[in-house]
């Protein structure tokens, strides 16, 4: 296999730093092992934020999603470390990330968490006619 799963997220410069813009990234095939059982775990995950002077770049961040695959987490444990991991990658001014789990003995568990710069507010939304 010429690719294997990373733990590194490359990032590139932001096309325009000066403007408030989001993007949002759905990943549905997120996997990790249950740390009680090491059954397959599966989410569906959804990232927003609004970059500041870095993006994160595509591929990498698949890559480094795959590699959650053979890793024993918590859903609280390893939605927070990839939040943390993507805030030391491009430390954007606002994000969400939204990891919501498919069902396992009856539930299905999200978990949403946050991040923002202490001093970014966010824009006044317009409402439009």
């Amino acid at each position: 296999m010429s690719t294997q799963p990373q733990r590194t997220l490359d990032t590139f410069d932001n096309p325009a730093p000066q403007r408030d813009y989001t993007i949002r990234i759905e990943i549905p095939e997120f996997t990790c092992l249950c740390p009680k059982t090491g059954q397959p775990d599966f989410a569906l995950l959804d990232l927003a934020y609004v970059p500041d002077a870095l993006c994160v770049e595509l591929k990498s961040l698949k890559l480094y999603i795959w590699s959650f695959r053979d890793v024993g987490a918590f859903h609280e444990a390893v939605t927070n470390a990839i939040m943390d991991d993507i805030v030391a990658a491009c430390r954007p001014r606002y994000a969400r990330l939204s990891a919501r789990f498919n069902v396992r003995g009856g539930t299905y568990p999200t978990i949403v968490v946050e991040h923002r710069q202490p001093d970014w507010v966010a824009p006044t939304p317009v409402s439009l006619p």
